[in-house]
């Protein structure tokens, strides 16, 4: 007698999903950067959203001298069967999977935020560079105090373009657009969605403030930056003989005749690091002030 094949499934997807995160720990453990969702890309066919209905959050809830993100993704059939939902990025680290009819928000630092979206398979996206399949891959300047709206379709583009993005900007086409208040607000396109909850099916790390990673993604990338300038300082100051290399039986030598600029701002960027840094302690003891430990 044949042995039913659905006896062995259970034991086969187990075997798969340990495979596939003993390859994700290897390769992790190697330096690389693995862009994957596993145990939270679950789709809506699976777990439909459950949430309660789409509500701002109460102006007490983010400093002005910040900004809000709403993602929100409108129903479509093609949503409503989907076995994974697609992985929400900002500044590189994985935040939440963004189900049919559902929407979320993040309270982000001013700046330069970059986002991105990737559809996984089996929970894995990408490694470093290559992505299995990249929704969205964009950059765009957050200005303090004010409210952004990403609408997610992959089927249909809002009918009316933001006005204040190019029209070559990433965000200005594809499937994940920025859309005005306005658009966002008509039709009740955001306001028939519900709310993204993280439960054990679909857990996320979204309706939260993400400042203080936003800030810290921002002091890697300048210091990053300034290293990159070093290196082309020291290239000119060594054309001008202002800078001799150490030799190779003494690393001690060699060195900058003069001053080099980019180690000034360098010290200047650990400086403001170190002073953020100690606002967030003074922060934290202040919210702390006048609680009881027994």
């Amino acid at each position: 007698m044949k042995t039913p094949v659905s006896f062995f499934e259970p034991f086969k997807l187990r075997s798969f999903c340990f495979r596939v995160l003993l390859v994700v720990s290897l390769v992790s453990a190697s330096g690389c950067t693995v862009y994957q969702s596993i145990g939270k890309s679950v789709g809506s066919f699976l777990h439909p959203v459950s949430g309660h209905d789409f509500v701002h959050i109460d102006n007490d809830s983010w400093d002005r001298k910040h900004a809000v993100l709403y993602f929100y993704r409108t129903h479509s059939q093609w949503a409503a069967d989907e076995i994974e939902a697609p992985s929400v990025y900002i500044d590189d680290a994985h935040y939440f999977n963004i189900r049919n009819d559902s929407f979320t928000w993040l309270v982000v630092s001013p700046g330069e935020r970059h986002i991105a979206m990737r559809r996984p398979l089996l929970g894995l996206e990408g490694l470093n560079s290559f992505s299995l399949s990249l929704i969205a891959d964009a950059t765009f300047n957050v200005e303090p105090g004010r409210i952004y709206y990403l609408r997610y379709n992959e089927l249909t583009e809002p009918t009316q373009a933001n006005p204040e993005l190019d029209p070559e900007h990433p965000l200005a086409q594809g499937d994940l657009q920025l859309v005005t208040r306005d658009y966002a607000m008509q039709g009740q396109e955001i306001v028939s969605t519900r709310f993204l909850n993280s439960d054990l099916l679909a857990p996320n790390h979204a309706a939260v403030s993400i400042v203080e990673s936003n800030e810290d993604a921002d002091y890697e990338r300048r210091m990053a930056l300034l290293e990159e300038e070093r290196e082309v300082e020291i290239e000119r100051l060594e054309r001008e003989g202002q800078y001799e290399s150490a030799s190779w039986y003494w690393p001690f030598g060699g060195g900058s005749k003069v001053p080099l600029a980019t180690d000034q701002k360098m010290e200047q960027l650990e400086q403001e690091y170190a002073e953020l840094e100690l606002e967030r302690e003074r922060r934290e003891a202040a919210e702390s002030d006048g609680w009881w430990f027994f």
